[in-house]
């Protein structure tokens, strides 16, 4: 009996806040303008990442820089070590971003994330020996990590359901064009007038680029608290009035509106349910203190192992952002890495087709990072417009089996030619398209859409959590893929691409036979979707229909045709709570 009132109750809820809802895509963007505006000013962390990635690699081949750590410079393995030493420090700072994001809020975290960075760059910019570079490069890495899951995570819980994957893509957006402004300023120090980029260059040609990340750093670190913080977060430490007063201002709406009202006592159902059952499982561990609440987060993280639901979810999550990095990316290498000046830089294949093709020196850096970096940002653009209309599935599943067959036609082409380019300059240039073509392929799908799918499929006991050991596997990955592609490349070659296309069509099965469609759902909703079963003892039922009841959810679920039509006026501010639900009254 509980089950069935409850069950009815939340699918006449997600029907109604789905009849309630704006439009998707381009038009929901520019209906919601405020938290349009405020996800993008939060998407400055990504922004800090993209460039970030983007730079160093850069300096690394700058005239001055080298004279001054040639002997990390000059040695492969520390060259490695002090580029790749970021990934690690990210690992860590995105697995430690649970912690932050959940004791000091959403915005806490990324000020904390911005102190690590603007340490770590410090240290950078005014490094005097090795060893600044290197705790350095890990300190902003532990920034650039934790960055790369608060971000995401607040606009994702900001975001109405409609909106939510354009809102959030725009961190990815945010990522390239951080990468391609890093490109042209290490591009414009190296060639200017800053010594030139010969043996009279100036260290300013390299620290200058690097300081140069302080300032948008510095406006997120100042400007985070003039933004609003997430109601979720807010709901789940007490403070509902204010996540009430917080989700009417980014929505435009009065704290009376229907969908307002909705979508603030899903939330707090949720929570309510979350905090009954951690009270009755650990009821020794309610006393606030520090002791309480460590043991409350080790069996938090515990949960992830232990809870089939829960599980299944981090996995799903873990393996998207596994495939994001084994699909390839650092392979036909679509990021910035050096401008080439040497033939032993040839690590990825299309630095190696352009300079067999005389492109070389700066043209080769040109064509090789600098348009691939322009290809891909622009291919984001269409991703932030259509994502909530089309759906994360078929998006990843045709980006997936595009960059497949671009992988396919690379090893192809690479088999026939790698020891005979020069010769055929055709086959080059058709190496090239396809580079570009898998940098655009991976630009609109699974660059942004594998942070987006892994910020909305967790629930709000865990989500902080679960988000952090879901992006702790696309640092991880970043790292082991990044130290063995090079000598992959070396000893497997053109098998190099055969792997990771094979791995890319693995991918798309993945996505078609496992992951659900997520598109227009709320947060509290994913439940559903997920075909989650673990509240479906009687008590839990039970427990379910009684908070619904006690905060007014229930009422939400009695849906009549005369209500349901009322709708059609909604987004016009001529109905509220009072007019949609006590109309008969």
């Amino acid at each position: 009996m509980a089950g069935g009132a409850s069950g009815a109750v939340n699918s006449a809820v997600a029907e109604k806040r789905a009849r309630l809802a704006g439009p998707s895509g381009f038009k929901g963007v520019i209906h919601n303008p405020r938290v349009f505006f405020i996800a993008l000013f939060n998407a400055l962390g990504g922004l800090l990442y993209g460039y970030n990635q983007g730079v160093f690699s850069g300096v690394l081949v700058m005239t001055n820089f080298d004279r001054k750590f040639a002997s990390t410079v000059n040695n492969t393995g520390l060259k490695g070590m002090v580029t790749s030493i970021l990934e690690l420090g990210a690992w860590v700072g995105s697995l430690v971003n649970s912690y932050t994001s959940e004791r000091f809020g959403r915005r806490g975290a990324i000020f904390i994330a911005c102190v690590f960075f603007i340490f770590g760059v410090c240290l950078q910019t005014g490094a005097r020996n090795a060893g600044f570079l290197y705790g350095g490069r890990f300190i902003t890495g532990l920034g650039v990590g934790s960055l790369s899951v608060c971000v995401p995570l607040l606009n994702a819980e900001l975001a109405p359901a409609e909106v939510r994957g354009a809102l959030v893509t725009l961190q990815q957006l945010s990522i390239e064009f951080g990468i391609l402004v890093a490109f042209w300023i290490d591009y414009g120090t190296n060639v200017s007038n800053i010594g030139g980029s010969g043996a009279t260059q100036h260290a300013a040609a390299w620290r200058l680029p690097l300081a140069l990340q302080l300032v948008p750093c510095l406006i997120l670190m100042i400007g985070i608290f003039k933004m609003p913080e997430s109601p979720r977060w807010l709901i789940n430490r007490g403070r509902d009035d204010e996540a009430l007063e917080t989700l009417a201002k980014v929505r435009g709406l009065s704290t009376t509106d229907t969908l307002v009202q909705l979508e603030h006592l899903e939330v707090r159902a949720q929570k309510l349910f979350e905090q009954e059952t951690s009270i009755e499982k650990f009821p020794n561990y309610q006393d606030g203190s520090f002791k309480s609440r460590f043991l409350l987060d080790f069996y938090g993280y515990l949960s992830i192992l232990r809870d089939y639901q829960i599980f299944r979810r981090v996995f799903a999550g873990a393996l998207v952002m596994f495939f994001q990095q084994w699909n390839g990316i650092k392979c036909p290498d679509v990021r910035p890495k050096t401008f080439v000046k040497e033939k032993k830089a040839k690590s990825d294949l299309s630095i190696s087709i352009f300079g067999d093709l005389s492109l070389s020196g700066n043209t080769t850096s040109l064509l090789a990072t600098g348009v691939v970096g322009i290809v891909m940002f622009f291919a984001s653009f269409p991703t932030v417009m259509y994502l909530d209309r089309m759906g994360r599935k078929p998006v990843l599943i045709i980006g997936a089996i595009g960059m497949a067959v671009c992988h396919t036609m690379l090893a192809i082409l690479s088999g026939v030619y790698e020891n005979s380019w020069p010769e055929h300059k055709v086959a080059g240039w058709w190496a090239v398209v396809f580079v570009w073509l898998y940098a655009i392929f991976f630009g609109f799908s699974w660059g942004p859409v594998a942070w987006v799918y892994i910020s909305e499929i967790f629930p709000l006991g865990i989500r902080a959590k679960a988000i952090s050991v879901a992006a702790s596997s696309n640092w991880m990955n970043n790292f082991i893929i990044g130290e063995i592609t090079p000598t992959m490349l070396k000893h497997m070659r053109f098998g190099t691409y055969i792997l990771f296309g094979g791995l890319t069509y693995i991918s798309a099965a993945f996505v078609y036979l496992y992951l659900p469609e997520t598109k227009n759902v709320s947060l509290e909703e994913m439940d559903i979707v997920w075909g989650d079963d673990s509240r479906t003892s009687a008590a839990d039922l039970a427990r379910l229909e009684r908070i619904n009841d006690s905060i007014g959810l229930t009422k939400f679920g009695h849906v009549d045709e005369e209500k349901s039509s009322d709708h059609e006026d909604h987004h016009h501010g001529t109905h509220d709570v009072l007019t949609h639900n006590e109309k008969t009254a």
